[in-house]
């Protein structure tokens, strides 16, 4: 009988130990590569990130290309295998490989496309832009295939990845691009390295991502600014109205009053709760104080970890109308505006909650105001099945590797990727990530823990060694 991986899989785990030194020298030879997607005269350089990547791939005996798009290219691969008689599952790996503007650059203590180590021993860190965001967690994974292919077996699980270049500035051609390819890149669930580990090196798979809706809303009244002494009391204020319908929106235990609003809202599971509170993180003090802040200011009744990740929001994210210059100016404006968003979780629908939302508004408007509305995107929230075989062999293969068990965790924020990859290829998306909340993305001196890079290789090792023992149809 020939080998399988699981039971040799401490050779794919000793490959990358003592590959771990090579691994980083190609890290820093991607890191080096300023690959800037959102501005034009890195567009090269883009396209140099994405040949790099293919050649690797390449070089580990995938079918790597790049496929052209409208911006920067994309990077597809796949590993040889396939065809009917394989019934190995089959993963789709994301990530990108473009970085964020340095701005301000004064900032950085080292050019930040020139890596390098600090810190010493098992607190070595790798300081680059791209080292967290996304580089770093892409060649984990990339990494995880090479020591793989050194042990000589077959792969446990049928690979494919889509490596994108826009992630930083919007993505706008990959959702044309996924569903012009959608039966090439067919999986049987997805896989993104794009997320944090919990403090205490605690391994964790987001399940659950809320989804978004975005409003803006313009109310006027006069056909221009007027004399606030002539005409105030007399004339409708569109900032006075617009503040009263923006109070509405909450009451006083802090619950959003949109009519249907909690349709599809799901109620946490206790075993959930409790699992969170074991690793602290229903301390409201321990969230906020960080940020100047002392106690959980929306839903009574919810910590501030559960208000952000399973709990549904409505915020006021910018208001103006009048005057707002230096010095005093009586002046009664013609128009006031607001930028409203609300986070979705469960099955909440982003059509309803905007329709709901308007009608919210006009239902309150006085004589002689009208409102205007402008939609700023829109998306439906994602959870995994907590009970779901994807997401116990992946929780049971990362707390083999770190010594704890892997928690299930949720984010407060929305990734519009794990939307579109369920929309339009029908699969779940497991979130893995081996970041450290202060590796410093999108900011100065972005780092990467040389532990969170070694041990996420060997993650991925044992990851695709579990989720190659699930039944593809389960």
């Amino acid at each position: 009988m020939p080998d399988t991986l699981p039971a040799r899989i401490g050779d794919a785990l000793r490959a990358a130990d003592a590959g771990l030194d090579a691994s980083l020298e190609r890290l820093f030879n991607l890191l080096r590569i300023p690959s800037i997607s959102t501005q034009p005269a890195h567009a090269g350089d883009c396209r140099a990130a994405a040949q790099w990547l293919a050649g690797e791939l390449t070089g580990l005996g995938l079918d790597a290309s790049l496929r052209e798009t409208a911006g920067h290219p994309i990077v597809v691969a796949h590993a040889p295998g396939g065809g009917p008689d394989d019934h190995r599952p089959h993963v789709l790996f994301y990530g990108h490989y473009d970085v964020q503007p340095v701005d301000p650059l004064s900032l950085w203590h080292s050019p930040p496309f020139e890596p390098k180590f600090e810190g010493e021993g098992d607190a070595r860190r790798v300081v680059a832009r791209g080292a967290s965001d996304d580089k770093g967690q892409v060649l984990t994974f990339v990494e995880a295939l090479r020591a793989l292919r050194e042990t000589g077996l077959e792969l446990p699980v049928r690979v494919s990845l889509l490596i994108e270049g826009e992630e930083e500035s919007g993505g706008a051609n990959l959702p044309g691009f996924l569903a012009d390819n959608a039966e090439e890149l067919a999986c049987d669930v997805a896989l993104i390295c794009d997320t944090d580990m919990l403090p205490g090196r605690v391994p964790a798979i987001c399940a659950m991502l809320r989804g978004l809706v975005g409003e803006e809303v313009v109310l006027r009244a006069a056909d221009r600014d007027l004399h606030s002494g002539m005409f105030g009391n007399a004339a409708a204020n569109p900032i006075a109205i617009l503040a009263r319908i923006l109070a509405d929106l909450r009451d006083a235990d802090g619950r959003v009053t949109l009519t249907g609003f909690y349709d599809g809202v799901p109620v946490i599971p206790e075993a959930l709760r409790a699992q969170w509170a074991t690793l602290g993180l229903d301390d409201d003090a321990a969230m906020l104080s960080p940020y100047g802040l002392s106690q959980a200011a929306g839903e009574r009744g919810f910590s501030a970890m559960e208000q952000v990740w399973v709990r549904p929001s409505c915020e006021i994210n910018g208001i103006s109308g009048g005057y707002t210059g230096d010095g005093f100016k009586t002046v009664l404006p013609a128009e006031a505006m607001a930028k409203v968003s609300f986070r979705l979780v469960g099955t909440q629908d982003p059509d309803a909650i905007r329709s709901a939302f308007r009608k919210h508004v006009t239902d309150r408007l006085p004589p002689d105001v009208t409102a205007t509305f402008h939609p700023h995107g829109g998306s439906r929230a994602v959870s995994l099945p907590l009970d779901g075989p994807w997401l116990r062999a992946a929780l049971a293969a990362l707390g083999e590797e770190w010594g704890h068990k892997a928690a299930v965790v949720a984010s407060g924020g929305s990734i519009p990727v794990a939307t579109l990859l369920l929309d339009t290829l029908g699969v779940e998306t497991l979130l893995i990530g081996f970041a450290r909340a202060d590796d410093r993305i999108h900011s100065p001196n972005e780092k990467y823990d040389v532990d969170s890079f070694h041990h996420g290789i060997r993650s991925w090792i044992r990851v695709l060694a579990a989720l190659g023992t699930v039944k593809a149809d389960a």
